[in-house]
């Protein structure tokens, strides 16, 4: 007889003394919990280092209606629609 088999035939009469109507997630739940938790970490952690690597300076509040008033000044011309959007700063998405 296996050291399986053994333990089974232990721990099986040991079973039928529990409640049969008290549910509990039991080995396998635990298991399943901590693998989640430590992927959550893992991922907090990897983000915490590529969050660390970005550089993103926003430019100041002042320098974005200079560009509008410029772009004001040469609406008079025709390829000037072109030239401002040309010239002007990319929007951000978001």
């Amino acid at each position: 007889m296996s050291p399986t088999q053994t333990t089974l035939v232990q721990v099986l009469p040991l079973a039928k003394d529990l409640d049969e109507n008290k549910v509990t997630p039991g080995v396998l739940g635990f298991i399943v919990f901590a693998l989640i938790g430590a992927a959550v970490w893992m991922l907090m952690k990897s983000m915490n280092k590529h969050m660390k690597r970005v550089d993103f300076e926003e430019q100041p509040a002042d320098e974005q209606p200079a560009a509008e008033e410029a772009s004001a000044k040469t609406a008079g011309d025709d390829d000037a629609p072109a030239e401002a959007a040309a010239s002007a700063p990319p929007k951000r998405k978001g």
